[in-house]
């Protein structure tokens, strides 16, 4: 007989509540996704049928407010079908009708004219046209009828509106966070680093501002990628790479964006009489943070982000002033799976990111014929100053 009373916790017993525990969330994950685009579907049902009869129809002015106050009086305790929700629903559907039922690109087509019957399950997976592929489907109905009005009161440009989606699910911001990053403007993934800022900035304003700083690729024009390549020794390459960076500081600066103050290259780091330099290091006055640049010559391996965390760590403990934001780190390489690089980078707790850059002998030979040589451009910036 078992003393389940007394019974300890072994390893397997362990393994058993993890894997009974995951279940349970994944589920509950799942019914709210259920829930949402149930929800999400009957909206959009609702919103057809106003728009098909207030645009068009026979519906004459206050018909709406008057629709509502007779639901709430017939329905009581009814929530979500105010006037203005009503109005929000039409919106909604007015806007995803022609991207989910008809070609992406008919977006002036018009609102479809129903019968009395309000479809309220349009969003099952058979009724959705093949040519909304590109949408991602678990994404749209993994937020809420909040989260979608919060995004089309500040955006009606479809990859925009895909974009802010995406961030917000990934991100699993509520609407009020939501809300305050699109204070900042519309998020832009596609250009940005892969990175944890969302996760590991102080607030989502902070990361979002991060998230448009750093970029996903930088043009270092002044390197020559024949330097880079002709040595053996990676050390040897990427003191190269800094040694072009530094001597062109003002335009890298420009490259990276406003408010960029260089603070050193290889600047010395100590802790535990552990000696270590950081490559490249910079302050920004926007996010109020230093900013710590490793240099690599080639392909993004996940060692990196190890290295760039212990200098991270250094500058916060014994660099960083006490009203100035944790530090922020960024590798810069070669080249990157940005996906594989975001996956990398998920589960640091500071934050961090990944650009790549290309020289320009990288650029194709008629964009690159376009472009003022640059020893020119310096020596014109040098006598103007």
């Amino acid at each position: 007989m078992i003393d389940n009373d007394n019974m300890a916790i072994t390893q397997e017993l362990r393994s058993a509540v993890k894997a009974i525990k995951t279940a349970i969330l994944q589920s509950q994950a799942r019914a709210a996704r259920m829930i949402s685009g149930s929800q999400l579907s009957l909206y959009f049902g609702v919103g057809l049928y106003v728009s098909a009869n207030s645009r068009e129809g026979t519906w004459g002015t206050g018909a709406i407010d008057a629709i509502s106050a007779q639901l709430h009086s017939e329905l009581p305790g009814l929530r979500g079908f105010s006037a203005q929700n009503i109005r929000n629903m039409r919106q909604f559907a007015e806007f995803w009708q022609p991207f989910l039922f008809h070609s992406p690109t008919a977006s002036k087509m018009a609102v479809e004219k129903l019968g009395d019957e309000i479809e309220y399950d349009r969003f099952a997976l058979a009724k959705w046209s093949p040519m909304a592929s590109e949408i991602n489907r678990d994404e749209f109905l993994g937020i809420s009828f909040s989260h979608h009005m919060e995004i089309l009161h500040k955006t009606k440009n479809i990859q925009e509106v895909l974009c802010c989606i995406h961030e917000a699910v990934v991100h699993q911001w509520d609407k009020y966070t939501l809300r305050d990053v699109l204070k900042t403007g519309i998020p832009q993934p596609e250009h940005s680093a892969p990175n944890n800022f969302a996760q590991t900035m102080p607030t989502a304003r902070a990361a979002m501002k991060a998230i448009r700083m750093f970029k996903d690729e930088y043009l270092l024009d002044y390197i020559n990628v024949e330097d880079i390549d002709a040595e053996d020794d990676d050390d040897v390459d990427e003191a190269v790479v800094e040694s072009r960076i530094v001597r062109n500081i003002k335009k890298f600066i420009m490259t990276l964006g406003r408010d960029f103050t260089f603070v050193g290259n290889q600047y010395h780091l100590e802790v535990f009489g552990e000696e270590m330099k950081s490559d490249l290091l910079f302050f920004n006055r926007e996010l109020n943070a230093l900013v710590a640049i490793e240099l690599k010559k080639g392909k993004f391996k996940p060692a990196y982000l190890g290295q760039l965390y212990a200098y991270m760590q250094v500058l916060d403990d014994k660099v960083k002033k006490p009203h100035e934001n944790p530090s922020i780190g960024i590798v810069l390489c070669r080249s990157a799976n940005q996906a594989y690089a975001e996956y990398a980078v998920r589960d640091y707790n500071k934050p961090m990111g990944v650009s790549t850059y290309k020289t320009l002998s990288d650029m194709p030979t008629t964009m690159r014929d376009t472009l003022p040589d640059v020893e020119e451009m310096m020596k014109l910036m040098d006598d103007n100053e």
